[in-house]
């Protein structure tokens, strides 16, 4: 470029252009990750809490707010609903040990 007697300016504002355009795609492509991901997460604590767990309004308040929730906030969500995830499994395998020591041995 500079051997082809190109002003300076003109290539550093190429090479702006450019940069912009690679932030802008980089944003984009880690918006729809991290929304995926939260997305699928949501779905999986939905289906282990049918309603009656600690969470269960928390959860539903998430998924409402999920369309609407900016770049910046999805990484504090999925960090919220992995620890609620890992109290549902905690509660969910409880319940479990619980219902099994409930459960009269076959005869």
């Amino acid at each position: 470029m500079i051997e082809e007697e190109k002003e300076p300016d003109q290539i550093l504002n190429q090479f702006k252009a450019a940069d912009q355009g690679l932030q802008k795609a980089h944003y984009l492509l880690m918006d729809e990750v991290f929304r995926k991901s939260l997305a699928l997460k949501l779905v999986q604590v939905m289906n282990a809490c049918p309603g009656n767990c600690q969470d269960a309004e928390k959860i539903e308040y998430m998924k409402e707010q999920f369309p609407m929730l900016e770049f910046d906030q999805l990484t504090t969500q999925i960090k919220e609903v992995n620890a609620i995830d890992k109290r549902l499994e905690k509660h969910n395998k409880n319940n479990l040990n619980k219902d099994l020591e409930d459960t009269p041995p076959a005869t």
